[in-house]
C-alpha cells in the first residue's frame, strides 16, 4: 500500500451545498486547509537575516489547534532590522466564483501557546483581486496583548485598510491577506491564525440557533456519513460535527458550510465505532446546544458495496447538490449557484436512472426529479432546437461564459443532454406523459441547421442568433463528439446523412487532419486512424496516445460502445486500448511526478494546481495531476486497474479525496493540491460507468430506443456497401 498523499491529523469533508456557495464565499477567505503539512493557497517568504517557516514557500498547517477544526494556520518567524518577511493567505481558487465580498468589517482569530505583546504582532496588508493593496496597517492598533492558549478575535473595519496603489483598493474584489514583518525585535514568536472573513460588524446580533435535527450516521469502509436536517436560516455561519470513540469524550472533526446538511468524516479504519452530535454556530461564531448523539461503525467492504458506496456519494451531486429551481447539475461545487451545465445535466440525469434502479431513491422520485427538469428545459430558450451550454438556474436564459459568441446553441452540449434523456425516456417507460414530453424535445433539435450549408459534410459546434456561425468549430474525430454524429443521424425530424460520419467524423481532408495534428501534436492518427502501438498496445483510433480519457467516456454513457464497429475499429476494443495506454503511461511516468503508479492513474479533464486543462498521456498535456473520474469512468474497459485505483483513491488517499460527493475532482502530489470543487461533469460518469460494467442498465435503455437501432442500422449498411 502506497504511503497516504498528506497528513491530517482530524480528516473531514467540506462539501458545500450548490445553492449556498455564493453567500458562503461572499465572507469566508478562509476556514481550513484539505491538505496537511501546509496550505496551497498561501506564498511565504523571508528576506535577510529574517527567519520564517515556510515549507516550499507556503504557510505550514497546524492540526492540533484550531479556532473550527480541523485545522488553522501556523506562522513562526524572527523578524531583525535588516530583514523582512511576508506570508500571503489567498482566497481559493474556485472557478466561476470571482471575489464579491459583502461586508464592513476584517474578522480574524488568532492564538498563541506563549503571551506575545501587542507591539510584537505583524502588520496586515491587504490585496484585490486588481493588483490594487491598501498600505499596512499595526495589528497592535486593533488587538491588546494575545493571552497564553486563548483564542481572540481581531476585528478590523475596512476604512482603516487605506489604498496605496495607484489604481486604488477595492475590498470587495480581496484576493488575499498578507503578514508583514512589524517590529524587529530578534525574537523567535509562533501564532495561529483562523477563520478569515469579511463581513458586518453587527452581525453580532443574531437570533439564537437551535440544533441540528433528525441526525443520523451510516458507517461504510473507512469513513461514516453523518447527516441532519436543518430549516433554511441566513444567520448560520457553518455547522460543527463533534466524534466521540469512547461515546464520552466528544472532539470536533470538522465543519459544514450552511444549506448542506452532510458530513463525511474519514476515519482510516475498518470495525471502529463512533459517535456523533452536530452543533449550529452563527456569524459571531456562536454555538447552539448539540444535537443527540448517534453513532455507526465502519466495516471492510468487499468489491461490489465499494462500488455501490461510490455510485451513491457521486450520484448526491445531481440529486442533493442540484440546482434547486431547475433540478439540474450544477457546472461545479462550490461554484456559482447560478451556472447550470447542460451536458453535466444530460450526465446527471443517467445518474438519476443509476440512483433509482440502485434504491438510492424511489423510482418515483427519480420521475418526479425528471420531470422538473423537462419542464425547465420546456422553457429554456433554444437555438434551431438546440439549447445552450450554460443556462441560468435562476432565470433560465443563456450564460454566454466563455464570450459574447457563445450566446446561442451547444450542438455537443445538447447531444449529452439527449443521450441522458433518451436513456430516461426507455428507463421510465411506464409515465407516458414524460415520454411524450422527451420525445418532443428529442425531436425539437434542428441537428441538420447545424451543418451551416446543406451539402456541408459536416457539423458544427456553436450557432449564435447575434454572431451566427462566428465561432466556426467543426466537430472532427477522435475525440467526445461522436455522440453528436450518432444522435444527429437518428434524428426522426431532422436528421443528417450517414455518410457525415466518415466526412465529418472521421473525415480525411487536410482540414481534419490539421485540426487532429493541431490540438494532439502528432501526425499519429491525423487521418482517424493510428495504427502506432504504444506501450505494448495498438491502437486503431486516436490522435497520438488516444488523448484525455473522457473521450472514452462522454459518448459512451449511454451509447454502448460494443454496437459500433466502423471501418477502423469496434469502440469498446479502441476505448480499453485507450485506457490501458493512458494508465501504462502513468506508470512509465516520463515526467517523474509524484504519486503515479499502478493503482493511481487517469489523465483527463480536470481542474488542477493553475486552472482547468485537458490531461492526458504526453509530456505537454501531463502536469501531475491525476483525475479520480479517469480511471473510475473506465471501469467497463479495464476493471481489475480501476478497482485497483479506486481503492487507492478512497483507502489511502480518502482523508483529502473523499467527501459527500464521493472524490474530489482531482489531485496533484507535485504541489501538495487537492482540488476545492467536485464536477459535474466528472462525478456522474463514475456512477454510470460502473453501472454499466455491473449491469449495463444505461446502455440497456439508451440502446433500446428505436431511432437509436435504425440509425445504426443505416451506418452498417453504408459500411458494408464501401466496403464491397
Amino acid at each position: 500500500m502506497r504511503k497516504p498523499l498528506f497528513t491530517l491529523a482530524f480528516a473531514f469533508c467540506f462539501g458545500p451545498l450548490a445553492y449556498c456557495a455564493n453567500s458562503y464565499y461572499s465572507h469566508v477567505v478562509f476556514d481550513n486547509s484539505l491538505t496537511g503539512e501546509r496550505y496551497f493557497y498561501t506564498r511565504a517568504q523571508a528576506s535577510g537575516d529574517s527567519t520564517l517557516v515556510a515549507p516550499e514557500g507556503r504557510i505550514p498547517v497546524e492540526s492540533k489547534i484550531f479556532h473550527t477544526p480541523p485545522n488553522a494556520l501556523r506562522l513562526q518567524w524572527q523578524s531583525h532590522a535588516n530583514g523582512g518577511w511576508t506570508a500571503r493567505i489567498e482566497r481559493p481558487d474556485i472557478r466561476n466564483l470571482p471575489a464579491r465580498y459583502s461586508g464592513d468589517t476584517l474578522f480574524l482569530w488568532l492564538y498563541s501557546e506563549q503571551t506575545i505583546e501587542n507591539t510584537e504582532l505583524p502588520l496586515l496588508q491587504l490585496t484585490d483581486s486588481d493588483h490594487g493593496f491598501s498600505e499596512p496597517v499595526k495589528l497592535s492598533r486593533f488587538v491588546r496583548s494575545l493571552p497564553t492558549a486563548k483564542w481572540t478575535q481581531v476585528k478590523i473595519p475596512l476604512r482603516e485598510f487605506r489604498a496605496t496603489s495607484l489604481n486604488g483598493f477595492n475590498p470587495a474584489r480581496l484576493e488575499s491577506v498578507t503578514f508583514i514583518q512589524g517590529e524587529a525585535d530578534g525574537k523567535p514568536h509562533s501564532l495561529l491564525v483562523d477563520d478569515i472573513k469579511i463581513d458586518f460588524a453587527d452581525e453580532g446580533k443574531s437570533q439564537t440557533l437551535s440544533a441540528p435535527s433528525a441526525v443520523a450516521a451510516k458507517g461504510y469502509d473507512r469513513h461514516i456519513d453523518v447527516s441532519w436536517t436543518y430549516p433554511p436560516n441566513d444567520t448560520v455561519q457553518h455547522f460543527v460535527v463533534y466524534r466521540s470513540l469512547d461515546g464520552r469524550i466528544y472532539q470536533p472533526v470538522g465543519i459544514q458550510m450552511p444549506g448542506i446538511h452532510r458530513f463525511a468524516d474519514y476515519i482510516g479504519r475498518t470495525n471502529q465505532t463512533a459517535y456523533y452530535k452536530v452543533a449550529t454556530v452563527d456569524r459571531s461564531y456562536r454555538e447552539s446546544n448539540v444535537s443527540a448523539p448517534v453513532s455507526a461503525s465502519t466495516r471492510e467492504l468487499n468489491d461490489d458495496e465499494l462500488l455501490t458506496m461510490v455510485q451513491e456519494a457521486s450520484f448526491r451531486y445531481y440529486w442533493e447538490g442540484a440546482e434547486p429551481n431547475s433540478g439540474m447539475a450544477l457546472e461545479n461545487i462550490p461554484g456559482d449557484d447560478r451556472i447550470i451545465a447542460l451536458g453535466a445535466s444530460g450526465f446527471g440525469v443517467m445518474s438519476i436512472i443509476v440512483g433509482a434502479d440502485r434504491g438510492f431513491i424511489t423510482r418515483e422520485q427519480g420521475a418526479q426529479r425528471l420531470t422538473k427538469i423537462v419542464g425547465f428545459l420546456e422553457k429554456a430558450p433554444r437555438y434551431h432546437g438546440a439549447w445552450a451550454h450554460f443556462l441560468n438556474g435562476e432565470t433560465g436564459k443563456t450564460i454566454p461564459l466563455f464570450g459574447a459568441a457563445d450566446d446561442g446553441g451547444d450542438l455537443v452540449e445538447t447531444s449529452f443532454l439527449l443521450q441522458g434523456l433518451l436513456a430516461a425516456r426507455q428507463y421510465f417507460h411506464d409515465q407516458p406523459d414524460l415520454v411524450r414530453r422527451i420525445t418532443a424535445l428529442w425531436e425539437g433539435v434542428e441537428w441538420d441547421w447545424y451543418r451551416q450549408t446543406s451539402n456541408s459534410d459536416a457539423l458544427y459546434w456553436h450557432w449564435s442568433p447575434d454572431y451566427a456561425w462566428q465561432l466556426h468549430h467543426r466537430l472532427t474525430g477522435w475525440n467526445e463528439t461522436m455522440i453528436t454524429y450518432l444522435l444527429a443521424m437518428a434524428s426522426p425530424t431532422h436528421s443528417v446523412p450517414p455518410s457525415l460520419y466518415y466526412t465529418g467524423w472521421a473525415g480525411q481532408s487536410q482540414e481534419a487532419a490539421r485540426y487532429r495534428s493541431g490540438w494532439g501534436g502528432t501526425t499519429e492518427g491525423d487521418h482517424y486512424a493510428n495504427g502506432t502501438t504504444y506501450y505494448g498496445t495498438k491502437l486503431d483510433v486516436g490522435v497520438g496516445r488516444g488523448g484525455p480519457l473522457f473521450f472514452t467516456h462522454y459518448s459512451f454513457m449511454g451509447f454502448d460502445p460494443h454496437s459500433l464497429t466502423d471501418r477502423y475499429t469496434n469502440y469498446f476494443d479502441n476505448n480499453t486500448n485507450i485506457a490501458k495506454i493512458n494508465r501504462a503511461y502513468c506508470i512509465d511516468n516520463p515526467g517523474k511526478h509524484e504519486g503515479y503508479g499502478n493503482d493511481a492513474w487517469g489523465l483527463t479533464a480536470s481542474d488542477d494546481p493553475w486552472g482547468y486543462g485537458a490531461h492526458e498521456p504526453r509530456e505537454k498535456e501531463d502536469n501531475g495531476t491525476v483525475t479520480p473520474t479517469g480511471a473510475l469512468s473506465s471501469y467497463p474497459y479495464t476493471p481489475e486497474f480501476s478497482m485497483a485505483a479506486l481503492k487507492h483513491f478512497y483507502r489511502d488517499l480518502g482523508p483529502q479525496l473523499w467527501g459527500v460527493y464521493g472524490f474530489r475532482d482531482a489531485y496533484n502530489e507535485d504541489q501538495h493540491w487537492v482540488a476545492p470543487i467536485f464536477m459535474g461533469l466528472n462525478q456522474a460518469p463514475i456512477a454510470v460507468m460502473i453501472e454499466n460494467y455491473r449491469t449495463g442498465l444505461v446502455w440497456k435503455n439508451f440502446m433500446s430506443n428505436p431511432e437509436i437501432q435504425s440509425m445504426l442500422k443505416s451506418l452498417a449498411n453504408l459500411r458494408d456497401q464501401e466496403h464491397h
